[in-house]
């Protein structure tokens, strides 16, 4: 069997296994020790990618066993993509710590390797119960960082999460529950051919089971009305963290592009598309009402908080919309919002640490320092996030809105989110202006002295935003490589035949 599949959970797992025997070494040990592993998962990521594009579908079993009744992982072009993603926020966020966050907190480079591993297996699972084990794998993981030598704020910040989270896992739980006493199985290509076959009596509590999924995957996608505890639980988080938890809302949007095509998809029967209906409409007000709190934002932190909830209200409104052009479009723009939104956390860091007395504060009380290059580095990534030519986030916005003209509502999607952009860039040039273009007033020129911008805060900022210029230059291919995956997503049969088949499918697939 190939073993790719599994070394990005196994990796992670021995080294944060490793960190966390060598907590009392010296910190430049440990941040060699997570350098090498994030190497070793960057070459296994883009391993997978190579083969994913050339139509290969990997399926690895543990120990062998039958992959209906033992755990399965399963590799195809979406889960290659998010592997990928997840380990350059890894690097990212690894590289950034080290300015002294890491030095502060022992245990933080053993956290990050178990919140990696849980997200990459969230990632590559294909079953229900082990979807469930990462989620709390990467949940908890994310508790030990947000707490780690936490304040007052954070530590409040960090209790409503974890209340949040658990009250999700508790449904997550139930859910799986449900859906195992009625049909038997929760390996979801299994489940993907037996829903449909499922006799009427148990048709109301499949659907009650599968809504109930939608919820779970709500709360960690941040759908509304469940986003209200993110804007300011990712704020107060510190910034490598911030830039990892970027790609976390994204796994509840993945969970819902998963689950939602492959087991209640339009051949699931009496259950077939249940939230289809419900996704569109909460999709656009969570967009909206997030485009407004960006607008309403007093801090730059709080502010990039509600983008990220934006971000998810338009990848739920995609998958509301359905379709192999809208989904492509929006993979492309899960990349791009991901990417920026963890240069815009990594900026607003750099922004408190050269603002002395009003730090993040979206007010004119203080001059900044370093302005020129933090200013630059500000006009990328806005001009990326509000979707304003020529960067990545246009390309995506482009692509969106012409996969959603074809919907019969497309003349109000069109509305809410153009509407909603002008929000977002009249919210990112109101921060632009109060932080790096109006002067402050007389006599608050600010007496602080200039702190020095050091490499190591400035390359992993400067390697995200690089990143979204690339994403536009090569738009053409990530745009193929996305539609080429959405079309994979609404053809779960070949990922059915690969995982019930017991063996690797590595034929190739016509280009789109």
């Amino acid at each position: 069997m190939n073993h790719l599949p599994v070394l990005p959970v196994l990796i992670p797992l021995i080294a944060g296994a490793l960190l966390l025997m060598l907590h009392d070494t010296g910190v430049r040990i440990r941040r060699r020790l997570s350098a090498i592993a994030v190497l070793a998962m960057a070459v296994v990521a883009i391993l997978l990618v190579g083969l994913a594009d050339q139509g290969a579908l990997l399926v690895y079993q543990l120990g062998n066993w039958p992959s209906s009744v033992g755990i399965v992982l399963v590799v195809d072009r979406l889960a290659a993509l998010m592997l990928l993603l997840t380990v350059a926020l890894g690097a990212v966020a690894l590289a950034y710590a080290a300015n002294g966050l890491d030095d502060r907190q022992p245990h933080f480079h053993a956290l990050l390797m178990f919140q990696v591993m849980g997200i990459s297996g969230a990632f590559v699972t294909g079953d229900l119960f082990n979807l469930f084990v990462f989620f709390e794998v990467l949940l908890i993981a994310s508790y030990g960082l947000l707490v780690h030598a936490a304040d007052g704020e954070r530590l409040r910040r960090a209790t409503h999460y974890m209340v949040i989270n658990l009250t999700g896992s508790s449904l997550f739980l139930v859910a799986i529950g449900l859906i195992f006493g009625l049909v038997g199985t929760l390996n979801m290509a299994d489940l993907a051919r037996k829903v449909a076959a499922q006799p009427a009596e148990n048709v109301a509590l499949l659907r009650a089971a599968a809504l109930l999924l939608m919820v779970v995957f709500a709360i960690k996608g941040a759908l509304l009305p469940l986003w209200f505890w993110l804007p300011r639980t990712y704020a107060a988080a510190t910034p490598a963290v911030a830039a990892l938890f970027a790609i976390m809302t994204k796994v509840g949007v993945y969970a819902v592009y998963r689950v939602h095509t492959l087991v209640f998809g339009p051949e699931a029967g009496a259950v077939a598309d249940v939230a289809q209906p419900w996704l569109l409409p909460l999709g656009l007000a969570t967009l909206a009402i997030a485009a407004l709190g960006a607008l309403a934002a007093n801090t730059l932190r709080t502010l990039i908080g509600h983008l990220v909830v934006a971000s998810a209200g338009m990848l739920f409104t995609a998958f509301g919309v359905g379709g192999q052009a809208a989904l492509g479009a929006a993979l492309y723009y899960l990349v791009h919002s991901t990417l920026v939104a963890a240069a815009l956390f990594l900026l607003a860091d750099l922004v408190l640490r050269h603002r002395p007395a009003a730090g993040d504060c979206l007010k004119t009380d203080d001059a900044i320092r370093r302005r020129d290059a933090l200013a630059f580095a500000f006009i990328v990534a806005a001009i990326s996030m509000a979707a304003l030519p020529p960067l990545s986030g246009f390309v995506a916005k482009v692509a969106l809105l012409d996969a959603l003209s074809a919907h019969p509502a497309g003349a109000w999607l069109w509305t809410v989110v153009l509407a909603s952009g002008l929000l977002v860039i009249v919210a990112l040039a109101r921060a632009g202006s109060h932080l790096f273009w109006r002067p402050p007033p007389r006599g608050l020129t600010g007496t602080a002295p200039v702190a020095t911008l050091r490499l190591v805060e400035a390359a992993p900022l400067a390697a995200l935003l690089t990143a979204s210029i690339a994403l536009s230059v090569m738009a053409d291919p990530v745009l193929r490589y996305a539609e080429a995956t959405a079309t994979q997503l609404l053809a779960p049969q070949r990922y059915i035949q690969a995982v019930l088949g017991q063996r690797p499918v590595e034929r190739p697939e016509a280009t789109p």
